[in-house]
């Protein structure tokens, strides 16, 4: 079958197409013939040699943890039931840039009736990721939620989710692309963080108050700024450093401000509430309530390519391998 081998670390050019052998489904799993694999920056992150959450893979090794397809086959004490039936598959760290997977059963989640695919993919983790963000961070009707990121995977749910729940939102991101996607998704108010003096006009979207709540994936120094501009008695979520830097925030100063910080080691507690979060995302895309955003498509071959796009920070929403 065909696959995409990462064969060193580094740049998108270490990932090359190639052949592997068919996989046979052990007992509990499946095989998935798989149609769309999703792509992540935190994968961008991992090739390169320099994400410090995950322990590196031995090389080479084949890319991609989450897939949709239709089950092919099924291991010993599978249910026959799933045989044909179109899935979101958890496959692990590895192996989802391949025509077909291997996945525990458990890790397997029905596609409803009226989702495609790849909006099945575009939803599973960025969706079930924003949910538990949102959840953390008690959002009130009313209340001013600054995303950053806003145009990405994450930060488009998180702005039609903070919406969703009655929130007023003011969406961040770089670029009149990615503004005008952010604004399309119902943000108040939209500032282009890679000019100066876009936590001036934060404040005055919020009527200088500053946002009640902010969602921080970028850390670095846009965090920084960003904590700086959070209301008093706000909540600080953060959940990504697409920058490279997660945002250190000074305790003394938060609690002077009345600010609760939610660190990024919130997203270690999601584990048992993905596949929770994921049904619910998906249901609620099925009732038009929450678009998933796809913002580019490569075939396999081309998937050095999606993770240039991803890395350069072109990409809107989320990018997906179709195979």
């Amino acid at each position: 079958m065909r696959v995409v081998k990462v064969t060193g670390f580094g740049g998108p050019e270490v990932l090359v197409p190639g052949e592997a052998p068919d996989p046979v489904a052990g007992p509990g799993q499946v095989v998935v013939e798989v149609s769309v694999a999703g792509v992540t920056f935190v994968e961008t992150q991992i090739r390169r040699g320099v994400d410090r959450w995950h322990d590196r893979p031995a090389l080479p090794y084949v890319p991609g943890g989450t897939v949709a397809g239709r089950v092919a086959s099924a291991g010993e004490g599978v249910d026959p039931g799933w045989s044909g039936r179109r899935v979101i598959a958890d496959v692990g760290e590895s192996g989802g840039f391949a025509e077909r997977a291997v996945a525990v059963v458990e890790n397997l989640i029905p596609v409803p009736e009226g989702l495609g695919l790849p909006e099945a993919v575009a939803l599973h983790t960025d969706g079930s990721t924003a949910s538990g963000l949102v959840e953390g961070a008690r959002i009130r009707p009313g209340e001013w939620v600054l995303v950053e990121a806003a145009g990405g995977g994450v930060g488009s749910l998180l702005v039609q989710l903070a919406r969703a729940a009655g929130a007023r939102v003011v969406g961040a991101a770089r670029g009149a692309r990615k503004l005008d996607l952010v604004r399309g998704l119902g943000a108040e108010a939209v500032v282009d963080y890679s000019e100066p003096g876009w936590t001036d006009r934060v404040r005055e979207a919020t009527d200088g108050a500053g946002p009640d709540v902010v969602f921080d994936g970028v850390g670095g120094e846009i965090g920084r700024a960003a904590f700086e501009v959070t209301a008093d008695d706000g909540r600080f979520s953060v959940h990504g450093a697409s920058s490279g830097e997660v945002t250190a925030i000074d305790p003394v100063r938060a609690r002077r401000h009345g600010v609760e910080v939610i660190g990024i080691d919130q997203l270690f507690g999601f584990g048992p509430k993905m596949r929770h979060w994921a049904e619910r995302v998906m249901s609620e895309a099925v009732a038009g309530r929450i678009r998933p955003v796809i913002g580019q498509t490569f075939p396999l071959e081309r998937a050095a390519d999606a993770h240039a796009a991803i890395e350069s920070r072109s990409a809107l929403g989320k990018t997906l391998l179709l195979i």
